[in-house]
C-alpha cells in the first residue's frame, strides 16, 4: 500500500509545493530565503535588449562599421584629373597603375560638390552625385552618400596619396564587377 502524505503530494508542485506543505514553513522560508524586491519589468527589459542584439554581451567588442568618425584627409585630396584603370588581382597593380597614368588622354575629373562633397559617378549609373568622405571608428575612409560609413553603395578608400588613389566599391557584386581602382593624377 502506497504512502500518503501532505508532503509527497504537494511536493508534485516543486519547491513552492514543499515549503507549503511542511508545518510554519513560513516562517522557515522567510528566514531562509528572505523577500526579495521585484525585479521582473527590469529582467524582461534586459532579456529583450539582449535578445535583439541591442545590449553587448561579455567580451564582445561594439561593431565599429557604421559609427563615424573624421576621414583621414580631406577633399581636397580628391579633386583633379585623374587617369582611371582598374584590376581584379593584386599582382596586376603595378601594371595597372601604368594603364591609369597612360588613360591622362581622357582624364576623368574629380570636381568640388556644391556641399562638402565632390561630384563622381556611382555603380551602373552614369549620372554625377555628389559624394562624401566618411571615417569609421576603424580607421578606414570611404566615399558615398549620406549614410553611415561602410554602406553597400559606399567605396573604401584603400589609400591616399596626393598623386594616386585606389578605392574599390563597399558592395561585393559591384567590387566583383569593377575590381579595384587606381587612381593616377595626371599630370603628377
Amino acid at each position: 500500500m502506497p504512502l500518503e502524505s501532505p508532503i509527497t503530494e504537494e511536493y508534485a508542485g516543486g519547491a513552492e509545493g514543499l515549503w507549503r506543505a511542511l508545518p510554519s514553513a513560513g516562517k522557515l522560508r522567510n528566514a531562509v530565503h528572505p523577500p526579495r524586491p521585484h525585479l521582473g519589468p527590469a529582467v524582461a527589459s534586459i532579456l529583450v535588449l539582449a535578445a535583439t542584439g541591442c545590449a553587448p554581451t561579455l567580451g564582445e567588442a561594439p561593431p565599429s562599421a557604421g559609427i563615424a568618425a573624421p576621414a583621414a584627409f580631406e577633399r581636397e585630396r580628391l579633386i583633379g584629373r585623374w587617369g582611371v584603370a582598374s584590376f581584379h588581382d593584386d599582382k596586376d597593380r603595378k601594371r595597372t597603375e601604368r594603364e591609369a597614368k597612360a588613360q591622362c588622354s581622357l582624364p576623368y575629373t574629380i570636381a568640388k560638390g556644391p556641399t562638402d562633397g565632390v561630384m563622381m559617378h556611382v555603380a551602373d549609373d552614369p549620372k554625377l552625385y555628389e559624394l562624401r568622405l566618411k571615417g569609421d571608428a576603424a580607421g578606414k575612409t570611404y566615399l558615398g552618400f549620406e549614410a553611415p560609413p561602410g554602406d553597400p553603395q559606399d567605396r573604401e578608400i584603400l589609400s591616399a596619396t596626393d598623386n594616386i588613389l585606389i578605392m574599390r566599391f563597399v558592395d561585393p557584386d559591384a567590387n566583383r564587377r569593377y575590381g579595384t581602382f587606381v587612381y593616377v593624377r595626371c599630370g603628377a
